[in-house]
């Protein structure tokens, strides 16, 4: 199992809606830990660290940016970079 962490901005009509914490485990396998968020009524910005196989957390990834969010992977510098998926 691997760990990747991002941080994941969402807009407006998602915010409301359980997809880091409900859907990614269901549909992927993976287990998300969200580690930080900041919420306001027209946008979402979370830290979330998602464990899992590679290829499942890279297919977790790419449906979150399907959504709409945007997704930028953290390395473990600290440093942002773009998601792999």
């Amino acid at each position: 199992m691997l760990s990747r962490k991002f941080f994941c901005t969402f807009p407006q009509h998602l915010i409301s809606e359980p997809i880091v914490s409900h859907e990614l485990g269901e549909r992927f396998g993976v287990v998300p830990n969200i580690r930080a968020a900041s919420i306001t009524d027209t946008m979402a910005i979370v830290a979330v660290e998602i464990e899992g196989e590679p290829d499942k957390i890279d297919e977790a990834v790419a449906y979150l940016c399907e959504l709409g969010v945007t997704v930028e992977r953290i390395d473990e510098g600290g440093s942002k970079d773009l998601p792999e998926a």
